[in-house]
């Protein structure tokens, strides 16, 4: 009988360790995030998931006038409304190149029903592309910006697309960017190649790129307020707008090998695909982010470690999962200064990995 109270009084004592240690580790999350948020845009908010829940949900805000300009200017042009409280799991925000994830998944999910191979080049879907010699290009290439083709920066390109009226404008112009290389064998982190996939669907399907999210990634998942904006032509690489709750949603179901709450999105096989690196030895880096450069890339997504994967934005914004240790998080911020966000990635990350073992 004393044995049995010994080892419940033990096990008691282990588990209230365990929580006053998790407490603690969580403290340096809420410490971190008051700490970055200046610096951050002025404001943040993180997400931690793990074993079938939320384990960790803080915001921060630390905001100057001309944070608040920026924030003013990012609402009006998205068409929300001007709000400097502080962020909550509902907010609403553009995500940059946080999108590329969500569109690479949106492309896999016509490789699991059959209606494309990761090996078809895109000249058999969109005839102009073969005109111009660029119809070698394969679906892999374009989700893994290997297509080759010499992009222009990002805000050239941007310009550029407001100024298009329909998707076959996009490749169009496209096709009349020079090469820089052989497919497949050219790395250029661009919007380009995710471009390109989704006027391939487009024609595969018949349908417009935004509803195909929708009714593929954003309806299943739960994304209620997500989606790739108004403008007429969509942009796959940056032009969704999200929020901390729906993305996690994403993230939960790559780290569930495809499924949420016990549907099916994606296959293991595709999930698999995406987190393959493909810069192998013979790959030349003609362009990557200075913020996250030294590492591989998948399909929409970095391999940034043993089983951690992500696909930071242009503002700040940093979801992840860690399949290793079997959790997902996701930051939100925005801010273009990226001086010294890789380190900032990287500190959060193994304050985040402390606070969950």
């Amino acid at each position: 009988m004393r044995t049995k109270i010994i080892f419940l009084l033990s096990t008691v004592f282990l588990f209230c360790s365990r929580d006053v240690n998790a407490q603690n580790n969580f403290k340096k999350l809420d410490n971190w995030l008051a700490d970055n948020a200046s610096a951050m845009g002025g404001r943040d908010i993180l997400l931690i998931y793990k074993d079938g829940h939320i384990i960790y949900s803080h915001a921060e805000k630390n905001m100057n006038m001309r944070q608040r300009i920026l924030d003013r200017y990012a609402a009006k042009k998205q068409g929300d409304k001007v709000d400097f409280s502080n962020y909550t799991p509902d907010t609403r925000q553009a995500i940059a190149s946080c999108s590329k994830w969500l569109s690479a998944a949106l492309v896999m999910t016509f490789v699991d029903e059959g209606k494309l191979k990761l090996t078809d080049t895109v000249g058999r879907y969109l005839p102009i592309l073969t005109q111009h010699g660029r119809g070698n290009i394969t679906i892999a290439d374009c989700l893994a910006h290997l297509t080759a083709v010499k992009s222009p920066e990002l805000k050239e390109e941007m310009r550029d697309l407001k100024d298009m009226n329909t998707m076959d404008d996009a490749i169009t112009a496209i096709a009349n960017l020079p090469m820089e290389g052989q497919p497949g064998k050219v790395f250029h982190y661009s919007n380009t190649g995710l471009q390109i996939a989704a006027a391939v669907i487009e024609k595969i399907s018949g349908d417009n790129f935004r509803h195909l999210f929708a009714e593929r990634i954003a309806k299943p998942l739960n994304m209620n307020h997500t989606d790739f904006g108004f403008s007429k032509v969509p942009l796959p690489a940056g032009g969704a707008v999200s929020t901390p709750n729906d993305y996690i949603n994403f993230l939960v179901m790559i780290l569930n090998k495809g499924t949420f709450n016990g549907k099916r999105i994606l296959s293991e096989k595709s999930i698999a695909e995406m987190q393959i690196n493909r810069q192998t030895h013979d790959v030349k880096i003609a362009y990557t982010p200075a913020q996250i450069g030294g590492f591989g890339y998948g399909f929409g997504e970095w391999i940034l470690g043993p089983g951690f994967i992500s696909s930071p934005g242009l503002f700040g914004s940093f979801p992840w999962v860690d399949n290793n240790k079997g959790y997902a998080a996701f930051l939100m911020t925005f801010y273009l200064n990226n001086q010294g966000r890789d380190n900032r990635y990287l500190e959060l990350k193994k304050l985040v990995d402390d606070a969950i073992n």
